[in-house]
């Protein structure tokens, strides 16, 4: 294997500062967080051990309940292969909920507040993670739902091993996009650009979140960066709206 001279190592770190400073229209950081490091801070939330907790029960149910046919191979496949979109739906739908009165009634979920004030700071990490009271009753609610989807207990079991798998994958992808930790690979250039753009540059592109732009090109929020204009509104959601 061939080994990065220092001059080489050096230019790329210079353009990956320029990078992030060109997006997020801030300085370069001062510090750069290794993957290790990360990986630790990772596990200080409470979010990666609620939901590392139910995917270790389930494996271990799996595991119990044995058996199984090879049709259920299918299942995490099609999970990965339709999450692009089910993430983009949850940030559009749920996530940029814009608060509004139905009657007597205000609508205005934990979530949608919680994600306004992430685009208000989004160096501040606690606001980063999926809110504890929401995993509370979203993570059990999954093994109610795949009893009720699935035709057997090793379909459901491996039903919530895909979904809990997938969950903390995207807890760990958008933590590290929010972290000091730069991006190495290709893959994860393309997903920490996309979604610093939709934080720094304008809120009404760039959904994808734990993905590289493949539901946003589907569905035509993936603009070339420098034809959209910076929104006012990026870092105070719906701002306009409550005027």
């Amino acid at each position: 294997m061939t080994k990065t001279s220092p001059e080489v190592g050096a230019l790329a770190a210079q353009r990956l500062a320029a990078d992030e400073s060109r997006i997020t229209g801030q300085r370069a950081r001062r510090t750069s967080l290794s993957l290790a490091a990360a990986w630790r801070t990772f596990w200080r939330a409470p979010s990666p051990w609620l939901i590392g907790g139910f995917l270790l029960g389930s494996v271990v149910g799996r595991v119990v309940a044995g058996g199984g046919g090879w049709w259920e191979l299918a299942i995490p496949a099609v999970l990965v292969a339709a999450f692009p979109l089910i993430e983009w739906v949850v940030h559009v739908a749920v996530l940029h909920w814009r608060p509004r009165d139905l009657g007597p009634i205000h609508v205005d979920s934990l979530l949608a507040r919680k994600h306004r004030a992430h685009h208000a700071d989004p160096r501040d990490l606690p606001l980063v993670f999926i809110p504890t009271p929401v995993l509370a009753w979203l993570l059990p609610a999954y093994v109610l739902l795949a009893w009720l989807a699935m035709p057997t207990a090793s379909s459901a079991l491996t039903l919530l091993v895909s979904v809990y798998t997938i969950k903390l994958g995207y807890e760990w992808v958008h933590y590290l996009v929010h972290s000091d930790y730069r991006p190495r690979s290709r893959w994860f250039r393309h997903v920490w650009r996309n979604h610093r753009l939709h934080h720094y540059k304008n809120e009404h592109f760039w959904f994808g979140v734990a993905t590289a732009g493949t539901a946003d090109r589907v569905l035509r929020t993936y603009p070339v960066p420098a034809e959209i204009a910076t929104s006012p509104t990026v870092r105070a959601l719906h701002a306009r709206e409550q005027l």
